[in-house]
């Protein structure tokens, strides 16, 4: 069985993402570490445990980064809701998280278990993992592989023009991130739109069923609603669960490219684009290769399986 570690910076969609990972019976989530991003560091912890919770798991949280490397801290609460998953009084856990921090937490697993192993999923900025990789890179030079969901990939920037938010918190994070040597997977924000989307009657369905199912529906009636408010329609984007569905399933993808991906930290109109090179020619031909970008996705089987988690 697989062994994933998840980072989050847990808002409606880290949830489902969250979830699928805690329902699918081919992996083994060993813990949750979290990062201020969609909301700040404590409400991030208690939205994971509140995820895990409602899955019945008792997948152990820690917590990890409150702010980015550099920056001041930048959050989605606009978008997710004040409480990052909608507003709507679902989030009362009765667990906590543990003392341990989490990038201890992360570096002591991956000593404890065979090299190539575990796998991560970053779901948020990558202040947690970037202070990992900073403290001991050769120990996380022992993880099998990154799935990062981050940058815009080949579309526009949701933050910028050219940066997608999870890259804008901690740009110099996720600079670290790729200049780590650890193999990594980009699914970006590219993917997330179009027929991946979830539909208000989609939603509206979960709120007639269990508690499961109820809880998944409310947390996205604040994104819904700020969808509609932008004009993009009465949906609910999940990149985050796009990003799981690539780490989950091999069949999901359509298309990937191995690419050099180089960070802009510096000028503030352009901080946090990923920039990505995919041809062999031109100034950074000489460049080793250090992701695979994920370029399309099978939107109707990643729909599918999502809800089949959801009901289950």
């Amino acid at each position: 069985m697989r062994k994933f570690i998840i980072d989050t910076d847990t808002g409606s969609d880290d949830a489902y993402a969250i979830m699928m990972a805690l329902e699918s019976e081919s992996v083994e989530v060993l813990g949750l570490t979290t990062v201020s991003g969609n909301v700040p560091l404590e409400k991030a912890t208690r939205n994971a445990l509140m995820t895990a919770e409602i899955c019945k798991k008792n997948t152990p949280v820690y917590r990890g980064a409150s702010k980015p490397l550099y920056r001041p801290a930048f959050s989605a609460e606009d978008f997710h809701g004040n409480d990052g998953m909608g507003d709507m009084n679902l989030i009362n856990p009765s667990g906590k998280s543990e003392e341990k921090h989490a990038v201890d937490y992360i570096l002591e697993t991956l000593k404890a278990y065979p090299e190539n192993e575990i796998e991560l999923v970053m779901l948020g900025p990558a202040t947690t993992i970037a202070l990992a990789i900073l403290k001991d890179t050769d120990t996380m030079r022992r993880l099998r592989h990154i799935y990062s969901m981050g940058t815009a990939g080949f579309g526009p920037g949701n933050v910028t023009p050219v940066a997608e938010f999870n890259v804008y918190v901690d740009a110099e994070s996720y600079d670290v991130l790729l200049n780590s040597g650890i193999p990594l997977t980009i699914i970006g924000c590219d993917l997330c739109f179009g027929d991946a989307v979830l539909k208000s009657p989609e939603i509206d369905r979960l709120l007639t069923m269990g508690e499961k199912q109820r809880f998944f529906g409310k947390c996205l009636q604040r994104q819904k609603t700020s969808n509609m408010e932008k004009g993009r329609g009465c949906i609910a984007t999940l990149p985050d669960a796009v990003a799981m569905s690539v780490a989950l399933w091999d069949d999901i993808v359509t298309g990937s490219t191995p690419v050099f991906c180089y960070c802009r930290t510096r000028e503030e109109p352009d901080y946090g684009q990923v920039i990505i090179h995919r041809q062999d020619g031109g100034l950074y031909k000489d460049k080793a290769k250090n992701a695979e970008v994920i370029t399309g996705i099978n939107a109707a089987l990643f729909k599918k399986r999502l809800m089949e988690l959801l009901l289950k």
